[in-house]
């Protein structure tokens, strides 16, 4: 295949990744080497941009590097088990699930507190209170 070559800054731009983020995922083996010219500068193809979009997506929707890894290895496996991606995306289903009914608590747990504050020109506030005696505690 005769693929077109981009510079960083175009595959980058393609991808939707930065130039920043093209090298870190180049570095921890996410994106394979690619070829340099010989005065250095990497080069991307087609395949490339379309293996930065993948990451891309895995990132927005919240899966690990790891993950990624995995799943990138599965997406290039064309023997591939679904059932194998499938317990790498359910686990990630679980974690946000874990991730979010504990935000949810934050949220109101502070809620609550805001409510219990006067917000005044007086200094004693519950949130500092609780705040307070939270860190007077031992950690579990």
């Amino acid at each position: 295949m005769n693929d077109t070559l981009f510079n960083i800054g175009e595959a980058a731009r393609r991808s939707g990744v930065s130039a920043k983020m093209v090298r870190h995922y180049e570095s921890l083996g996410l994106l394979p080497a690619v070829h340099r010219t010989e005065a250095g500068y990497r080069q991307y193809g087609d395949n490339e941009v379309h293996t930065l979009r993948f990451i891309r997506r895995a990132r927005d929707l919240g899966f690990s590097m790891e993950e990624i890894g995995q799943l990138l290895k599965l997406w290039q496996n064309k023997r591939r088990t679904s059932a194998d991606v499938r317990r790498i995306a359910s686990k990630h289903v679980e974690d946000l699930t874990r991730k979010m009914a504990e935000m949810e608590a934050m949220r109101r747990t502070l809620q609550h507190l805001v409510h219990c504050c006067h917000g005044d020109e007086r200094p004693d506030c519950p949130i500092l209170d609780e705040l307070g005696h939270a860190a007077a505690q031992p950690a579990a």
